[in-house]
């Protein structure tokens, strides 16, 4: 049989008992848990959201004051850049000079007295153009510093003795010779015992009067730097001695005047 009980509702006891109020007062207080975990994660949200915006405050005083003191040292840091720019420039310098008084001085005692200059050029390098100059082009395949020159002697031997002279000069790799023209007379067959002119004009002196035209290449020597800011500057040539002038100025064979050599030299 099922059992029953007889207890009326409002005196049972336990989990039997009844509910007096109702499930509404169960309602009210999910209600206001839910309230109190809303306010309570408002509370925290804000309290991280004001953290946040101190710190970045925070930040950007310390950004103001690093880029104010950027400011105040950015003379300092100009002034360096420069000391570095000038100190490379400088090494540059150093590094790519090229000792042409030294060249020269060897020039001019390695220089026989059948052999004179019409023109003589140094340059640095190929791209570099000193007005007046020779304008070979072999001097276009030499990358580093070289001797242009123009001049004339007595005979193709005189060249050849020249050409092997330069040789010792220090420094020097190789010595190319573009040309080597005999008078008009003297290469046409003609031959005659008065004045002729050469190919270019330049050796109007007499019969087997060679001109040439040579380079001589220092490839060893350092090639100037791009952007050195190495210069194009004009030397003059050193005065000899009124005794070795007159005799290195002309051949023993000639009894006219010849031209002055013109010389530059770029560094």
């Amino acid at each position: 049989m099922r059992p029953v009980n007889l207890i009326p509702k409002e005196e049972r006891r336990g989990h039997l008992a009844p509910l007096r109020s109702g499930p509404l007062a169960y309602v009210v207080i999910g209600a206001l848990v839910a309230v109190l975990a809303g306010v309570i994660l408002l509370v925290v949200t804000s309290n991280e959201i004001s953290d946040s915006k101190a710190e970045l405050a925070k930040v950007e005083a310390q950004t103001a004051a690093a880029k104010a003191k950027a400011a105040k040292l950015a003379p300092y840091t100009a002034f360096h850049q420069l000391q570095q720019q000038r100190t490379e420039t400088i090494t540059n310098l150093a590094n790519s000079r090229f000792d042409w008084e030294g060249v020269m001085r060897q020039l001019s005692l390695i220089l026989p007295r059948d052999v004179w200059l019409t023109s003589l050029t140094g340059t640095a390098t190929p791209d570099v153009q000193v007005n007046g100059g020779a304008g070979i082009a072999m001097r276009q395949s030499i990358p580093g510093p070289a001797l242009e020159m123009v001049g004339c002697a007595a005979g193709q031997e005189g060249v050849a003795k020249f050409v092997a002279e330069l040789k010792d000069i220090d420094g020097v790799t190789r010595v190319g010779l573009q040309s080597s023209e005999l008078p008009i007379g003297e290469s046409s067959g003609g031959g005659g015992g008065g004045e002729t002119a050469s190919a270019s004009g330049n050796c109007q002196v007499g019969a087997n009067i060679a001109e040439f035209r040579l380079v001589v290449a220092f490839d060893a020597a350092p090639i100037p730097t791009v952007g050195s800011g190495e210069g194009v500057e004009e030397v003059a040539e050193p005065a000899p001695e009124s005794t070795e002038s007159s005799e290195a100025s002309s051949p023993e064979s000639s009894e006219s005047s010849e031209p002055e050599a013109t010389t530059t030299a770029a560094d």
